[in-house]
């Protein structure tokens, strides 16, 4: 297999090279791409040095899959013509998720939506939504999803490395010309916010993505949840309620979810269908934190509830930088491989 990355060096694709290279991907060939502003970076892999193409006077024939990490506007530039090169792209934005002949995937979930790929691109949820679906999927074979309310906690880095520089340049004060952590928000000033709508340090602010102008008063991520959830699972009815939400966290996307099933669920039997589900952890008291860096979805906190038909209520968390992006584009093109 002949791999190719685009937008290899930034935070989804660096994370990308580095899994291709935990994950022991047998590859017959590498090549990265990123902008021109980045094109000529030397990135290491295997014991190797690769100079980083320009991705958009690149040649891609002869690559077998391409994986994309560089926004929706340069996806949908560069991923019908590398597709028409020959390659299968798997696509990290959301520019083609929602088209009806891409294939939205997460493998321990739908991989057999892989069985038709009719314009050569795969699209890779976004990070938010993955979390969940390895968890939510094995519960509605056992028991039938009805719809759930969510409510996410979503990391910075989910805003890419201009969100992960805000959190930490509010969190930072200078005392007698030294920094150090401001625990008491002294650092966070009025108009001291570029990537979020308010100061992130020592705050949550409860809109993560941006309002949709359609009079739903939802914004982008939120609608993002409803739809992608649908379609990833194979119920075009299912019914959402989400409020995006982004806190003070660097890596880690959480959801808290009450979710409705057509047959009664106990705590009991629902532990017991997580812990046998692939790429899920089941713990007391999953956080972000013990989350970063690791691949599975992590869950926890489960317990009945009255307030929707047949309840569950839970808490799942995991790395929206590995499993939420980078990881699972891999994991589609090991199954690509393997085919």
């Amino acid at each position: 297999m002949r791999i190719g990355i685009v937008g290899a060096t930034g935070q989804a694709g660096s994370a990308m090279v580095s899994i291709l290279e935990e994950r022991g991907f047998v590859l017959d060939g590498l090549r990265l791409f990123a902008s021109e502003r980045s094109a000529g970076t030397i990135v290491r892999f295997k014991g190797d040095e690769l100079v980083v193409e320009d991705a958009a006077a690149a040649d891609y024939a002869g690559l077998d899959i391409v994986l994309m990490a560089a926004g929706g506007g340069t996806s949908r530039e560069l991923a019908p013509r590398i597709a028409a090169a020959g390659a299968i792209v798997v696509d990290n934005s959301s520019a083609w998720r929602m088209d009806p002949d891409v294939p939205l995937v997460v493998p321990e979930v739908n991989a057999h939506a892989l069985a038709s790929i009719p314009k050569g691109i795969v699209a890779n949820p976004n990070c938010t939504t993955m979390v969940a679906m390895p968890v939510l999927k094995p519960l509605h074979d056992a028991a039938g999803l009805q719809g759930f309310v969510v409510s996410t906690y979503q990391a910075v880095s989910g805003a890419g490395r201009a969100g992960v520089a805000e959190l930490a340049g509010q969190l930072a004060r200078t005392v007698d010309g030294a920094h150090e952590l401001a625990t008491d928000g002294s650092a966070v000033e009025h108009g001291d916010h570029v990537k979020f709508p308010g100061p992130i340090a020592h705050n949550v602010i409860p809109l993560a993505g941006n309002l949709v102008d359609d009079g739903s008063h939802e914004t982008d991520e939120e609608q993002k949840y409803r739809n992608e959830s649908r379609k990833i699972l194979g119920l075009p009815d299912l019914r959402v309620a989400c409020t995006c939400v982004r806190v003070p966290v660097f890596t880690g996307h959480g959801a808290s979810i009450t979710a409705s099933f057509r047959r009664h669920l106990s705590v009991s039997e629902a532990t017991d269908i997580l812990a046998a589900a692939p790429s899920v952890v089941v713990q007391d008291l999953p956080t972000p934190l013990g989350a970063a860096g690791r691949d599975p979805s992590f869950v926890g906190r489960l317990r009945e509830t009255d307030v929707l038909e047949n309840g569950l209520e839970l808490f799942v968390v995991g790395d929206n930088l590995r499993k939420g992006a980078a990881l699972n584009a891999v994991q589609i093109a090991e199954v690509l491989a393997g085919r």
